[in-house]
């Protein structure tokens, strides 16, 4: 046994020993950053034409021909984007997407649940909006919540992130049910809503359809519209593949406003309840925290300007308060406006634009 330790000794210098050993206690500090890109969830995928539909700019809209990726171009003439052909009483919402790379200034890609072409002026929302760079600056991105047309108290949180969303697909999944919201990337809860009694009709509770679209955002989408989309760099390309969706639907438009109270969802949501995806682990929510501490810039419950009272939703951390004591300064609003199926419109309007100066310009 004494030569075989010493051995094994020879051949694992101690250089390379204490290389290994910082190797591995750095990849359990970065607990919340995760280097592959699949998930761990449990996920059933969707071909395109079995449950999505183009939105608008339809010669942008290109399928792959095994019909299980879909590519949304923006170019000189238009913007794109794909809707889901039925609208849900909760579920899961997921895509590993790939964003375009280079200069991508005033672009913004987005991967959110809305219901405002039925509820114009009550509607809900659930974001996820990616926000372009110049060149050699990373992407931001942010999430946001609406309730029954609360645009003038959006919910915005903004961060950065842990690798270069250009370069490879990661997952992006919207969780919502009757009592929580939870954004994923990848298998890492990035942010958790609780609804509670106070948040009333501001928690969304309409049946909502699945949008992903790419547009030009140069008025605000780059350090507050300093930096425009510049269409040289056309076109500018974000891949979605793998798509998943799970939920209660509605088979036709025309219910939504007269059924949604009446159907019987008990199935779904008992189904959404019980997947892997409802509940966060005690690893996962180590990876949250990680997140949160490394990666989130802005948070609403933390602008006293905004909000001198936090809206009840929220759960106030100390070492994030103080961490967000001046962002009270920035200011933010607004909300999709989305284009009306087959619309020719290079982007989606918004109420309010969004205004904040990135960390890295």
């Amino acid at each position: 046994m004494g030569g075989l330790r010493s051995s094994k000794i020879s051949l694992f210098p101690p250089a390379l020993f204490f290389s290994s050993l910082l190797f591995l206690l750095s990849s359990i500090a970065d607990g919340a950053t995760p280097s592959s890109s699949s998930s761990s969830f449990n996920l059933s995928t969707l071909a395109f034409d079995d449950a999505y539909s183009p939105l608008f700019g339809d010669g942008n809209v290109l399928r792959s021909p095994n019909g299980r990726s879909v590519r949304l171009l923006l170019d000189r003439s238009s913007g794109s984007g794909f809707i889901s052909s039925k609208m849900y009483n909760y579920g899961f919402f997921s895509a590993n997407i790939k964003l375009p790379g280079e200069y991508t200034a005033g672009i913004c890609v987005a991967f959110y649940t809305s219901n405002g072409d039925v509820f114009e002026k009550r509607h809900d929302e659930l974001d996820f909006e990616f926000l372009g760079n110049v060149r050699g600056k990373p992407w931001r991105f942010q999430t946001n919540l609406y309730g029954n047309g609360s645009t003038h108290r959006g919910r915005e949180e903004r961060y950065s992130l842990w690798f270069d969303p250009a370069k490879e697909f990661h997952r992006y999944s919207i969780l919502w049910t009757p009592d929580q919201v939870i954004f994923y990337i990848d298998d890492v809860p990035i942010r958790e809503i609780i609804r509670n009694d106070e948040m009333g009709s501001e928690y969304p509770s309409k049946p909502m359809s699945l949008y992903a679209t790419i547009w030009d955002a140069s008025t605000w989408a780059t350090s507050g519209g300093r930096f425009k989309a510049d269409y040289k760099y056309a076109p500018f390309v974000a891949e979605f593949k793998d798509l998943a969706l799970d939920g209660c639907p509605l088979e036709a438009v025309q219910q939504v406003a007269s059924a949604a109270e009446e159907l019987d969802c008990s199935d779904s949501h008992a189904r959404l309840a019980a997947a892997d995806y409802s509940t966060i682990s005690r690893k996962q929510r180590y990876a949250m925290r990680r997140f949160r501490q490394r990666y989130l810039y802005y948070s609403y419950c933390y602008d006293t300007l905004r909000y001198p009272i936090p809206p009840p939703e929220c759960v106030i951390n100390p070492m994030e308060k103080e961490r967000f004591k001046d962002t009270g300064r920035l200011k933010f609003g607004g909300s999709h406006r989305s284009p009306k199926r087959r619309s020719k419109r290079r982007s989606r309007a918004r109420v309010v634009p969004v205004i904040v100066e990135d960390p890295d310009m």
